[in-house]
C-alpha cells in the first residue's frame, strides 16, 4: 500500500468522527428547543385551564351581583307597594315584584350551572397542574443530559481538532485537495478499498487496467466511475481471485 494512502485513511478516520461530532453538535439546540416547546404546550394548557376557572367564578359574581340588584328591586317595589293606596299601581308593583322573582330563579339556576363548571375547571386544573409538573422535571432531566451530552461532544471535537491540521500537513497537498473535494461531495467514504473488481464507494465494476495498477500500488489510482481513491490490500480480493 502506498504511504500516502496510509495517512489519508488516518485523515479519512479523524474527518469522519469529526463529521460525526459536529452533526451530533447540530442537533443538540434543536433537540433541547423541541424538549422546551413540549413544556411550554402543556404549561399553556395550564394557563388555559386557569383562565377559564377565572372567567367562570367572575361570571359567577356577577350572576350574584344580577340577584343582589333584583332583590334589592323586590325590597323597593315591596316598599312602595305599602305606600300606594291604588289598585291599579299596587297589581303592578307585584307583577315587576313576580318578575323579578322569575328572573332571580333563572339567575341562580345559571349561577348553579356554572358553579358545577367551576367545579370541573377545578379539577381540571389540578389534573394539569400534575401533567404540567411531571412534564417539568422530565424537561429538566433531558435538558440536562443534553447539556452535559453536548460538553462532552465540545471536548470530543476539540481534541479531534488539535491535530487534525498536522494530519493533513502529512498529505502532499494535490492529493489533499483532491481527497478533501472529493470528501466534501461524496461523503465519508473516499479513500476506499477494492473487493472482488468493484469500487467500494460506488460499487461499480473496475477495469483490469485500475485493477493492476491498484494492487501494483505504484501511484495513486481512481475510480473512472465516481473519482474516489482506491486501494488494495491483501485480505481484499480482486476480480478473479480467490
Amino acid at each position: 500500500m502506498l504511504a500516502v494512502i496510509d495517512k489519508l485513511l488516518i485523515l479519512q478516520d479523524r474527518d469522519r468522527a469529526l463529521r460525526r461530532v459536529q452533526s451530533e453538535l447540530a442537533h443538540i439546540e434543536p433537540e433541547r428547543q423541541t424538549i422546551l416547546a413540549k413544556l411550554t404546550t402543556s404549561q399553556t394548557g395550564l394557563e388555559a385551564g386557569k383562565q377559564r376557572g377565572k372567567q367562570l367564578e367572575s361570571d359567577r359574581k356577577r350572576l350574584e351581583l344580577d340577584v343582589e340588584a333584583k332583590q334589592q328591586l323586590i325590597s323597593k317595589y315591596a316598599n312602595q307597594q305599602l305606600q300606594t293606596r291604588k289598585n291599579e299601581e299596587y297589581r303592578a308593583l307585584t307583577h315587576e315584584i313576580d318578575t323579578c322573582k322569575a328572573e332571580i330563579t333563572g339567575l341562580e339556576d345559571q349561577e348553579i350551572a356554572l358553579m358545577e363548571q367551576l367545579e370541573a375547571a377545578n379539577r381540571e386544573v389540578q389534573r394539569l397542574t400534575g401533567e404540567v409538573a411531571a412534564a417539568k422535571r422530565h424537561a429538566d432531566e433531558l435538558v440536562s443530559q443534553l447539556t452535559s451530552r453536548e460538553k462532552n461532544l465540545r471536548a470530543e471535537l476539540a481534541s479531534l481538532q488539535s491535530n487534525r491540521e498536522e494530519l493533513a500537513a502529512a498529505v502532499d497537498e494535490p492529493t489533499r485537495q483532491r481527497y478533501e473535494r472529493l470528501f466534501k461531495n461524496k461523503g465519508e467514504n473516499v479513500v476506499v478499498g477494492v473487493h472482488n473488481g468493484v469500487c467500494g464507494g460506488c460499487h461499480m465494476k473496475l477495469p483490469m487496467q485500475i485493477l493492476v495498477g491498484c494492487k501494483a500500488a505504484q501511484e495513486l489510482v481512481t475510480c473512472i466511475n465516481c473519482g474516489r481513491i482506491l486501494y488494495y490490500t491483501r485480505d481484499m480480493a480482486l476480480a478473479g481471485e480467490d
